[in-house]
């Protein structure tokens, strides 16, 4: 497998067409090994042509390799590049060109898509950091000025205007407004925020209701704001999540490790038996040119050719069957790790449910019709500027038809209780309870209160509608779940998964009602980044391996901890598709069977790989070592393993889930 840090030693002169170089190189080395191929059945042909063609294609498969190999020599090492190269050198000088050359361009074909995958996760971090806005807009000693953030103080007035960044974590002091957290805590839906009566004595951002209190690289609604500031730039809840991801980026996996172990011992254990053989005429009676006939043999037996392309050819052939699907797997890791997941961990918003408010219901009160109810909301909705308000609007519509309603007017907004505007002659109020009461000095009817909590209880956030003196009834509003969710946990149930859990930003009951619905049971809310985290550490200590689905900026931290990081493609966020490890770039959830069940098939393929190879260079080595076969049957065993794992993993470019 091809190490994260190979190519940061490559200067970028030497990419003459930009990062994807290597990739271009092996291709040309492909394409000259089969020119070379071909002109070798034209008996027409000159015996020097294929040969130049092999030759030609041998530069281009080794040129990344040599470099790769330079640098393992310059530090003490003799690593699988290394032994790749003297393998085919092998091969040349026994006039094996056709076999040399293939075997540099499998290879560096297999490093390139490595690097590839690779190269996309690095663009993370700088994706996290370019969330937070760089300059701030401070007030100190009565003057506004303008200053980076990194020079922002704890207890520093800030202002943020409407429809900008938030500059820092802290409480706030003067305005109302809606305020998008999705970036950090993935809620659905913007939350309103007001200033607390206490705040010039708050400190700690923990201890803060969360309608008082706002994050940096969240996203201010219309109305203006005044922050003070609790946390510096550094300290803020966006820095932990960019520390987090760096902290999981840098953690090699057990996979790596081995496979550097096994480069580390086995590559100086067949030099050095090559090397010895060179000298066989010393010790037994024969010529030099049959020991080193004997020692290139033995190299080209013992050589892991098969062995260093039975991973990345699964790994090829799985990644293009999953293209197919809409399914973008980032290398050979995840494509293994994901057939071993004993648990998944889903965000909701956005993964589990359509990422955005619906109207779910409207319910009259009394003698007042369904019509009546959605005409007064309509026309006043449409005058908010309030995240939820269009929902409102496109759901009754939608349920209305094309009808004529007049419009609203004198919108006014009542901090944390609703609007009110003027409508057809009379007064129309929509909001919460604590509205109503205030406004009639009496607790809302029974009926409408009991309904209410009903709803809220279910996930709902709903609104009270009253016209004049008479409440026209309830509306309400939902992330709803994705219609696949369902069936794709069943599914899932059914594969074997033990356990499946939600992570979610939202409050605990609309976690409840989501998990309900769709066959989650284990729904967790309420949580902040670092706290999906440590829920992920938690399930990897109880279950082993776990994968995370999510599609926001708050997912990052706690995809990258996971075993294996799932982003939802079109509803993702850069962060989110660059720091995962799989991308369901259809943004559909129902792929997330198929892509477990093809990452099983591609495990059970390599391992049948690894048998394969590893078996016969077994068999190889010692009939070589003894003599008892010559080195054309020693190349035919050789090659014939490799064709035979390339060809056992081309079988995943037919993968269907009934297989």
């Amino acid at each position: 497998m091809a190490k994260q840090e190979d190519h940061d030693y490559v200067p970028k002169y030497i990419k003459f067409f930009g990062e994807n170089t290597e990739l271009y190189f092996a291709i040309t080395s492909g394409s000259f090994w089969i020119l070379g191929v071909a002109f070798s059945f034209i008996s027409s042909v000159p015996e020097i042509t294929p040969i130049i063609f092999f030759i030609i294609g041998g530069l281009f498969g080794a040129y990344f390799t040599l470099i790769s190999a330079r640098k393992d020599i310059l530090k003490g090492k003799f690593q699988i590049d290394f032994l790749m190269l003297f393998a085919a050198l092998g091969a040349t000088a026994l006039g094996k060109y056709g076999e040399g050359t293939l075997l540099l361009f499998l290879f560096s074909l297999g490093h390139a898509l490595e690097h590839y995958a690779m190269k996309r996760a690095r663009k993370s971090i700088a994706a996290l950091s370019d969330l937070t806005p760089p300059m701030a807009i401070v007030r100190r000693n009565g003057i506004v000025t303008e200053i980076s953030i990194e020079k922002l103080e704890l207890g520093d007035i800030i202002i943020i205007k409407p429809n900008s960044k938030i500059a820092a974590d802290g409480v706030i002091t003067k305005g109302t407004s809606a305020v998008n957290q999705a970036p950090i805590t993935g809620e659905s839906v913007a939350v309103d925020k007001y200033p607390s009566e206490k705040w010039k004595d708050e400190s700690d951002l923990t201890k803060i209701a969360s309608e008082h209190r706002v994050f940096a690289g969240t996203i201010n609604g219309n109305g203006l704001l005044e922050v003070k500031v609790l946390k510096q730039s550094k300290d803020s809840t966006l820095s932990r999540l960019i520390n987090l991801v760096k902290e999981a980026e840098t953690q090699k996996s057990p996979t790596q490790q081995l496979t550097d172990k096994f480069e580390k011992n086995y590559v100086p254990l067949v030099l050095g038996l090559v090397f010895l053989l060179c000298f066989g005429f010393l010790v037994i009676d024969e010529t030099f040119q049959e020991s080193f006939y004997r020692a290139m043999s033995v190299l080209i037996a013992a050589s892991p050719c098969a062995l260093a392309i039975s991973t990345p050819s699964a790994v090829l052939a799985g990644i293009a069957r999953a293209a197919r699907q809409g399914v973008l797997i980032k290398g050979g890791r995840p494509l293994e790790d994901l057939g071993s997941v004993n648990a998944i961990a889903f965000d909701k918003t956005g993964t589990l449910t359509q990422g955005k408010p619906t109207l779910t219901h409207a319910i009259p009160f009394g003698i007042n019709t369904k019509e009546q109810l959605l005409k007064a909301a309509i026309a006043v909705e449409k005058l908010s500027d309030h995240p939820l308000a269009n929902a409102i609007v496109q759901g009754a519509e939608k349920e209305l038809g094309d009808i004529t309603i007049l419009p609203a007017e004198n919108i006014t907004s009542l901090t944390a209780r609703g609007i009110q505007a003027q409508w057809d002659g009379t007064t129309v109020y929509i909001g919460n309870r604590r509205l109503f009461e205030e406004l009639t000095e009496k607790k809302v009817p029974t009926e409408i209160h009991e309904k209410m909590t009903e709803l809220e209880s279910n996930g709902h956030t709903s609104m009270i509608v009253y016209q004049d003196n008479t409440y026209l009834g309830i509306i309400s509003v939902m992330d709803i779940s994705r219609p696949e969710a369902a069936s794709t946990l069943s599914a899932l149930k059914k594969m074997g998964i033990k356990k499946m859990i939600m992570l979610t930003g939202d409050n605990q009951k609309v976690a409840d009602a989501i998990a309900k619905k769709i066959g989650i049971t284990d729904p967790l809310g309420s949580l902040l980044p670092e706290e999906k985290v440590n829920a992920i550490e938690k399930l990897k200590k109880e279950v082993g391996t776990v994968a995370m689905v999510g599609d926001g900026v708050n997912d990052a931290p706690a995809m990258v901890k996971s075993t294996v990081g799932i982003a939802m493609g079109a509803a993702g966020s850069d962060v989110a598709l660059e720091t995962a490890d799989i991308a369901l770039l259809a943004d559909k959830l129902d792929n997330l069977p198929f892509a477990i069940g093809l990452s099983r098939k591609a495990k059970h393929i390599i391992k049948q790989n690894l048998v394969i190879s590893l078996g016969m260079v077994a068999i190889l080595v010692p009939l070589t070592i003894t003599g008892t076969i010559v080195l054309g049957l020693a190349v035919i065993g050789h090659e014939g393993s490799t064709l035979v794992v390339v060809l056992n993993a081309l079988r995943l470019l037919s993968y269907s889930p009934s297989k």
